[in-house]
């Protein structure tokens, strides 16, 4: 079952604020996410049923550091398509 605590951050760069205008919220979630998860975890926390979501899974980079080889953590996008009267007050910029 999908949780709040699964939603890792809300996006906020050039690209997802231009998309903000429009109702589409972008969140980086932890890669066990679902689109129905995502669905009942606004209709639970936020009280608004998006009226559609798309996704898109992200693998970690490998990446160095001082000779030392790491991995950035795999996660998944979502785009969350808002009603046009649906506001959420937490995320205004």
């Amino acid at each position: 079952m999908a949780d709040i605590t699964d939603i890792k951050a809300i996006l906020y760069t050039e690209k997802s604020l231009e998309l903000q205008e429009d109702g589409v919220i972008v969140v980086q979630t932890s890669p066990r996410m679902t689109k129905s998860g995502l669905k009942a975890v606004f209709q639970e926390y936020f009280g608004i049923k998006p009226l559609r979501v798309n996704s898109m899974r992200v693998n970690g980079k490998v990446k160095r550091f001082k000779g030392i080889e790491g991995k950035r953590p795999d996660l998944k996008k979502f785009y969350v398509f808002l009603p046009e009267d649906a506001k959420i007050e937490s995320l205004a910029v």
